[in-house]
């Protein structure tokens, strides 16, 4: 008789429920497994071998059949050698008892000992929706794993304890955890908002940009303070929600991030990669799938610093995912979604040598350069980055100044959370968090303006020739921006602040 045992596969983001199909044959010994794996698959012959032979264990000395179903699905890692070594074992009568509703997962090491695989997170939450009952996994994986309700999780050590177990000869190691246990507000930053000296609008830009979680363009000379007021934008972001940080974790368990004693990513992720970066880096994909640097800054922030260095061709394929949050890669071997909603954070230098405009010291640029220099800032790009802002070279009397400033990261964190909580309130049946993510039919829901406020965009619309995108963000900007106030009504100052922050005159 044939014995099933249950597993999963990951593929993307999305986990599968796959049956691990054992029978024997009297032939010459062989071990046989098809059902479409990856080379780490067939190198499980001799893993499975050794680790039941070294468990003090018999392995058959007939022909083992191990089918992967359904055997059309393409299967990768080391994550069904667990399940594959059960199934012999059962073959066997060596493990007694198979119970019902259960998975297993891991890798095995040639001394029968039982080691943590990626992707727990995801799988385990996917066999719970499927309707598994328990899962069997490795002990480093125990704590990832705990998180999901609905399921209960099981952790072994090695092949003796788990046929132990499975014969009612002894118990494996079960936990219990809380996301709220691993959710806490950071105060302890490398830098703080009191740090940086001036920029006064800078830091209201930021501010605004952390309560609707919208993207910053910022452009100023050389040591104008950009890149350490991106720096301690992490400061003043809000906690993370239990929803955001489940999926944080499933993403970067299935990337094999996660570290097995912090179970959770419990901080917005900051990501910075540098410009020599290639498209692939940043969005995702490869020979096998992976995400790119916009999923792992999912819910977090993507700092690009030097943003026109970035070759034009990156850039540009940041475009659509900035407009629907979620990245679609598409391959001839098939098609995986990833979530991509992260603030993008940038900064530049208004041309080549830096100093375009700035009063202190002339520039040296020709026109071509300076053209040539922002041509890399394509048009449909710019106008998916709500917040543009100017960061001015800092005063005699700013730089020398030993005084922090008045205004700390944790007071305007406050700010920043107090907003993020009128939006949850208002959005909790839309199915979005933040005012950023507000599509054009919602934000003639919750955007409505009053005749005031529409003569001063219809001026504005004329003036400065705003695209539908332009409108309908400076309507977003404008929400967060009253949402801070506390404010029920878009009112017109709040509209003309979203337009100072709308343009920049050096691009």
């Amino acid at each position: 008789m044939v014995v099933k045992i249950t597993t999963a596969t990951l593929i993307g983001l999305d986990a599968y429920k796959i049956d691990v199909e054992v029978d024997v044959l009297n032939s010459l010994p062989q071990v046989s497994i098809i059902g479409l794996g990856d080379t780490a698959i067939s190198e499980a012959k001799e893993r499975l071998r050794l680790a039941i032979k070294n468990s003090s264990y018999d392995f058959p000395q007939t022909k083992v059949v191990i089918n992967l179903a359904p055997a059309d699905l393409k299967k990768e890692g080391t994550s069904y050698d667990l399940a594959m070594a059960v199934g012999i074992l059962a073959k066997e009568n060596i493990i007694k008892n198979i119970p019902n509703n259960t998975a297993f997962l891991g890798e095995l090491s040639l001394d029968g000992s039982i080691r943590p695989i990626s992707g727990i997170l995801p799988i385990v939450c996917a066999l719970s929706e499927l309707g598994v009952k328990r899962v069997i996994l490795p002990y480093q994986n125990l704590k990832e794993a705990s998180f999901v309700e609905g399921i209960e999780s099981l952790g072994a050590k090695n092949l003796n304890e788990l046929v132990n177990f499975l014969n009612n000869e002894g118990n494996l190691h079960a936990l219990t955890q809380k996301i709220d246990d691993f959710l806490s507000i950071e105060d302890d930053f490398e830098i703080d908002f009191k740090h940086v000296k001036g920029q006064k609008n800078a830091k209201y830009a930021l501010e605004i940009a952390a309560s609707g979680a919208h993207n910053l363009l910022m452009c100023g000379v050389p040591g104008s303070g950009k890149t350490m007021l991106s720096k301690a934008f992490l400061s003043i972001l809000p906690p993370l929600e239990k929803s955001e940080a489940m999926e944080l974790t499933k993403i970067y368990s299935a990337c094999g991030l996660i570290d097995c004693d912090k179970p959770l990513i419990s901080k917005r992720p900051f990501r910075s990669p540098h410009h020599s970066a290639s498209a692939v880096g940043i969005i995702g994909g490869g020979t096998k799938i992976r995400p790119g640097e916009i999923t792992l800054a999912h819910r977090g922030v993507l700092f690009l610093d030097e943003m026109v260095e970035f070759p034009r061709q990156v850039l540009e394929v940041l475009r659509q995912p900035l407009e629907d949050g979620v990245v679609t890669i598409s391959r001839a071997s098939g098609s995986l979604k990833f979530p991509a909603n992260f603030i993008l954070l940038a900064a530049m230098n208004p041309c080549p040598c830096g100093f375009l405009g700035d009063p202190k010291k002339q520039c040296s640029c020709s026109e071509y350069e300076i053209k040539r220099y922002r041509s890399r800032l394509s048009g449909p790009l710019l106008d998916r980055i709500d917040l543009q802002i100017e960061v001015p070279r800092l005063s005699e009397d700013e730089l020398l100044s030993t005084c922090e400033s008045e205004t700390d990261s944790k007071t305007i964190r406050k700010r920043v959370v107090k907003a993020r909580k009128i939006q949850l309130e208002r959005y909790k049946n839309e199915g979005i968090l933040t005012n950023s993510e507000l599509s054009a039919k919602l934000v003639k829901k919750y955007c409505k303006i009053d005749d005031e406020s529409q003569k001063m965009l219809r001026f504005a619309i004329s003036k400065f020739n705003l695209s539908a995108r332009s409108y309908e963000r400076i309507l977003k900007i404008s929400r967060t921006i009253a949402d801070l106030e506390e404010s029920k009504d878009i009112s017109s100052s709040h509209i003309a602040r979203a337009l100072q922050f709308r343009g920049l005159s050096n691009i």
